[in-house]
C-alpha cells in the first residue's frame, strides 16, 4: 500500500502560494490568518472551526478592533507549515493523499488540533488511524513511517505510533518465513522467479512459493536510526528470536554504518571494502559513539556473534579510542569463545603509544587470561594421553582448550620474528596453555625455533628457559628429527629428544614383535576357518614386519648420530676443565664422591656394536 487518496472535492487548485503566503481562492474574502513558522495562511473561519475544537476555541478567545482579520499562531504545530497545509486542504474538502511519509505528521497534527468525531463524522483523527492500522500490514511502509516519527516527538511517542511500528516490525521479523514465502514486492512490483512469466496482477504462472532466508529483514532494518534500531532489537529478543539471527542483524548494521570497520588494514594484505550503500563518511567521534552503542547490543551468549566480527570491532575500537569499558567487554566476549577464532583475525596491530612490538601482545594476553578463567571443562586425563599411533599419524581429540593451544602456538610463530618481542612476554603467552592441552608439541617447538633464530643474542640460560616450554616427549617423529640436528637448541635438549625418540621407537618395535610372536603361536581348532584366519594373520604380520624394518632403519641412523656425538664429546672432555664443564652441562654436581667412568659411558653409548659414521653434526633442515 503506497498511498491512500481521499477525494473530498474536485478542485485541487484552490490553494496557491505567493512567497511566504498561502492563499485560498474560493471567491470569498479571507477572514482568518493562521501563522505557522514563517508561513502565513489566509483562510476562512468556518471550514476550520467546523473540524477543529482548538481552532474554534482560539477564534472565540480572539478579540480584535475595527473588524480586523483574526490572526492565530501555531508555531509548535507538529510538522510545521507543510503538515498544516494538508490539514487545511482536508478542512476544505480538497483531495488529500495519505502516504507512509506524511501519515505520522497528519495524525499528530490532528491530535494537536483535536479533530475528533465530535466535530463531525469522518474527521481526520479517525481517517489517519484507519490508514495507520492498514499500513501496519506492510513491511516497507512501516519502515518509512517509523523513520519519520523522530520529527514529531513527543507526539509520536504519546500516541504510541513508534511502539506500534516497532511491535509490528518485530512480529513480522520473528514470524515463520514459510508462512509468507512469496517474493516480497519491491517498488510496488512483485518479483517473479526467473524463468516464469507474469500472467496478471503480478502472479507467476508456474511459480511455487519460494522460502525466504532468515536474514531477509537485515537490509531494511539497517536503514533505521540507531534509536529505533535498538528498540527493534530489544523487541525481537523479547519475542524469542534466535540469538544467531539477532547477531547477524547487528553485524549487518555495523558494516553499513561503520565505514572504518570495513577498511581495517591487515598485515596479510587483506582489505575489506566498504559496502556500496555507504555514501556518507561520519566523523571519528560519531563512529566512536555508534560503535559503543553497537557493542552494547552484542549478545553475551557464547557463539551467537561471530568471533572474527568481535575481533574486528575490537580493532576498530582501538583505532577510534573507544572507552576502556567498551574494549574490556569485547575482550571478555572474545575470550569466552576464543576456540572459534582464526589466527589472521587475532593478529591485531599495535597502535598504542609505545609501539614496542609489531602486534598488540598485551591485548592477546588479556584475551587468553579471560579464556583460561572462563574455561572450566572437566579434566579427563584419558582424553589427553596419546599413544604411538597418534604421534605417528597426528590424530588427537579436539576440545576448546586444545583448539586454543593450536591457535596460540600459531600466534607465537607469527610474532616470534619480531626482534622487539621480549622473552618474558613470549613465555607468558605460551605458559597460559597447560601441558595436557598440547597432545603434540610440534607447534610450540616451531615457535621456539623461530624465536631462537630471530634472537641469536640469547644467553644459554635464556635458551634453557624458553626450551622448557615444550615437552620433548611429545614431539612427533618429524619434529624430533629436526630437533636432533638443530644447532640453535641447547645440548641438554638435544640429548633429551634423542633419548625419548629412541625410547619410543624401541617401545614400538617391542610391541610389534610381541604381536608377531602371539600370531605365530596362536592355534585355531577349526579346520577351514583356521586356514582362512591364518592367511589373514600372515598378511597382517607381513605388514607389521615391513613397518618394523623401517623403524629399525631409523633407529640405526639415530645410533650412528649418537655415536658421532659421543666421539666429539670424548675429545671435548679430555682436558681437565672440559670434563668439569661437561658434567655441569648435563646437570651433574661434583660432590665428595667420584663418578664412575662406566656410568658415564653407559649414558652416552646407545649400541655397543654400532660403528660411528658421522664425526660432525649435520646442519638442521628447514622447519
Amino acid at each position: 500500500m503506497a498511498s491512500m487518496i481521499m477525494k473530498l472535492g474536485s478542485k485541487s487548485e484552490v490553494f496557491h502560494r505567493d512567497g511566504q503566503t498561502w492563499l485560498c481562492s474560493t471567491g470569498l474574502p479571507s477572514d482568518l490568518v493562521v501563522e505557522v513558522g514563517e508561513m502565513a495562511f489566509h483562510l476562512h473561519k468556518f471550514p476550520l472551526l467546523s473540524r477543529s475544537q482548538v481552532i474554534e476555541n482560539r477564534i472565540n478567545d480572539y478579540s480584535s478592533e475595527d473588524d480586523e482579520k483574526c490572526v492565530l499562531q501555531f508555531h509548535d504545530l507538529p510538522g510545521g507549515a507543510k503538515t498544516f497545509l494538508l490539514v487545511a486542504k482536508f478542512c476544505y474538502g480538497i483531495r488529500l493523499e495519505l502516504t507512509a511519509l506524511n501519515i505520522v505528521g497528519i495524525r499528530c497534527a490532528a491530535e494537536y488540533l483535536q479533530m475528533t468525531e465530535d466535530r463531525g463524522d469522518g474527521n481526520l483523527i479517525m481517517l489517519s488511524e484507519s490508514f495507520l492500522n492498514e499500513m501496519f500490514g506492510h513491511w516497507t511502509d512501516k519502515i518509512k513511517a517509523l523513520e519519520t516519527c523522530k520529527e514529531f516527538l513527543p507526539y509520536s511517542e504519546e500516541l504510541h505510533i513508534v511502539s506500534r511500528c516497532i511491535d509490528s516490525l518485530a512480529m513480522k521479523a520473528c514470524a515463520d518465513t514459510n508462512l509468507f514465502s512469496w517474493p516480497l514486492p519491491e517498488n510496488g512490483i512483485a518479483q517473479c522467479p526467473e524463468g516464469n512469466h507474469v500472467l496478471w496482477n503480478g502472479i507467476c504462472s508456474t511459480a511455487k512459493p519460494q522460502p525466504l532466508s532468515e536474514d531477509w529483514w537485515y537490509e531494511d532494518a539497517s536503514l533505521l536510526r540507531l534509536s529505533s534500531y535498538k528498540r527493534l532489537i530489544l523487541a525481537v529478543e523479547s519475542r524469542g528470536m534466535k540469538p544467531e539471527r539477532i547477531a547477524g542483524s547487528v553485524v549487518h548494521y555495523a558494516k553499513r554504518h561503520l565505514p572504518l570497520l570495513c577498511r581495517q588494514p591487515s598485515f596479510r594484505g587483506r582489505n575489506h571494502a566498504a559496502p556500496r550503500s555507504l555514501v556518507s563518511h561520519p566523523s571519528d567521534a560519531d563512529q566512536r559513539n555508534l560503535l559503543e552503542e553497537i557493542v552494547a547490543l552484542v549478545l553475551t551468549q557464547k557463539g551467537a556473534t561471530p568471533t572474527n566480527f568481535l575481533l574486528r570491532l575490537l580493532r576498530t575500537s582501538m583505532v577510534l579510542q573507544a572507552r576502556p569499558s567498551c574494549q574490556d567487554k569485547l575482550e571478555k566476549q572474545i575470550g569466552a569463545q576464543l576456540d572459534q577464532a582464526a589466527l589472521e583475525d587475532l593478529l591485531i596491530p599495535n597502535i598504542g603509544y609505545s609501539m614496542e612490538t609489531l602486534y598488540d601482545i598485551d591485548c592477546v594476553q588479556r584475551i587468553l587470561d579471560h579464556f583460561a578463567h572462563i574455561d572450566n571443562e572437566p579434566l579427563d586425563p584419558s582424553n589427553y594421553i596419546i599413544d604411538e599411533g597418534q604421534l605417528m599419524g597426528g590424530s588427537h581429540p579436539l576440545t576448546p582448550m586444545t583448539m586454543v593451544a593450536t591457535l596460540v602456538d600459531g600466534y607465537l610463530a607469527e610474532v616470534a620474528p619480531d626482534v622487539n618481542l621480549k622473552l618474558p612476554k613470549f613465555q607468558s603467552l605460551a605458559a597460559v596453555i597447560p601441558d595436557y592441552a598440547r597432545p603434540l608439541n610440534d607447534g610450540i617447538y616451531c615457535a621456539i625455533d623461530i624465536y631462537l633464530k630471530a634472537h641469536p643474542w640469547l644467553t644459554d640460560s635464556e635458551r634453557e628457559q624458553i626450551c622448557s616450554l615444550m615437552n620433548c616427549q611429545k614431539l612427533s617423529l618429524e619434529a624430533s628429527t629436526h630437533a636432533t640436528q638443530n644447532e640453535r637448541l641447547p645440548l641438554r635438549v638435544i640429548v633429551q629428544v634423542l633419548f625419548f625418540e629412541q625410547l619410543r621407537l624401541r617401545t614400538s618395535i617391542s610391541g610389534w614383535l610381541f604381536v608377531s610372536d602371539n600370531l605365530k603361536n596362536s592355534k585355531n581348532p577349526n579346520g577351514n576357518l583356521a586356514n582362512a584366519g591364518n592367511n589373514t594373520r600372515v598378511g597382517a604380520v607381513r605388514d607389521h614386519l615391513v613397518e618394523a624394518d623401517d623403524i629399525m632403519e631409523r633407529v640405526s641412523e639415530l645410533e650412528k648420530e649418537c655415536l658421532g656425538m659421543k666421539e666429539e664429546l670424548e675429545k671435548f672432555v679430555k682436558a681437565k676443565r672440559g670434563w668439569n664443564l661437561f658434567l655441569r652441562k648435563f646437570g651433574f654436581r661434583s660432590k665428595s664422591k667420584s663418578i664412575d667412568p662406566k656410568t658415564v659411558k653407559s649414558c652416552l653409548l646407545i649400541q655397543k656394536k654400532s660403528k660411528p659414521v658421522a664425526k660432525a653434526r649435520r646442519k638442521p633442515q628447514q622447519w
